[in-house]
């Protein structure tokens, strides 16, 4: 994978799947919704509200998996020093943030009339706060350096010491007696979940993966210019 750690190397394969990035989101997203919002019954207990699931639950996901790619390039940048990988965890980190504001968002209209309050101080959604917070940290403390470098350095540091909350995360409602419901789609044996509800979580979810990589290759590209544009600033100036 080193070799794809180029800049200009990235920027030619990320042309080339870039249209198949944004082609397979429209679809993916198109079915999805169709899937979720008509195709599938109501539920029987929570009704018409369950249909927050099919978003709340791939932001959830997502949220999850966009800081778990952040730590593994803070990982590479600070061991290797790929400045393409400090780039990427850089460009990706308000995606994150955004899928997660999504998740508490949409955890909360789905908690009021299931729970009867917008929020609690629950194991899960009290960790994924945190998980909000570490994005929104992230991002600050890279710009607050006036040497770029080293404000990637410091924001790597601090994607890698917040992984630890990742498995809090996942694993709160097994450790702790917690408001919110346990996994029904990723746990041993069959998921909890009748298919013509499942199909479409698994399609959005697809294509919420789909509309990350795309996100994901617009928004490095753009970190990967700009840092070019900053360069020959800086060696104009310098002449």
């Amino acid at each position: 994978m080193h070799r794809f750690a180029n800049p200009a190397r990235f920027l030619r394969l990320s042309a080339v799947l870039l249209p198949w990035s944004v082609g397979a989101t429209v679809l993916l997203l198109a079915a999805g919704l169709y899937l979720a919002l008509w195709a599938s019954p109501p539920d029987y207990q929570q009704g018409e509200t369950v249909r927050i699931m099919y978003v709340h639950v791939p932001a959830a996901w997502m949220a999850l998996f966009v800081y778990a790619n952040m730590a593994a390039a803070a990982a590479v940048g600070l061991v290797w020093r790929h400045p393409l990988a400090d780039l990427f965890c850089k460009a990706v980190a308000p995606v994150g943030a955004g899928f997660t504001a999504i998740c508490l968002i949409t955890g909360s209209l789905w908690g009021q009339p299931m729970w009867g309050t917008w929020w609690v101080w629950d194991a899960r959604l009290t960790s994924v706060l945190i998980l909000f917070f570490l994005y929104l940290g992230y991002m600050a403390l890279v710009n607050a350096f006036d040497d770029q470098t080293r404000g990637l350095r410091a924001g790597g540091i601090l994607v890698l010491v917040g992984v630890v909350n990742l498995p809090i995360i996942k694993f709160s409602v097994d450790w702790w007696n917690t408001l919110h419901q346990p996994a029904s789609v990723s746990r041993i044996g069959a998921p909890a979940l009748d298919p013509s509800m499942l199909t479409p979580l698994l399609v959005m979810a697809l294509a919420f993966t789909a509309f990350f990589v795309m996100l994901a290759l617009v928004r490095t590209r753009t970190e990967i210019l700009n840092r070019k544009i900053q360069t020959l600033r800086l060696s104009r100036a310098a002449r």
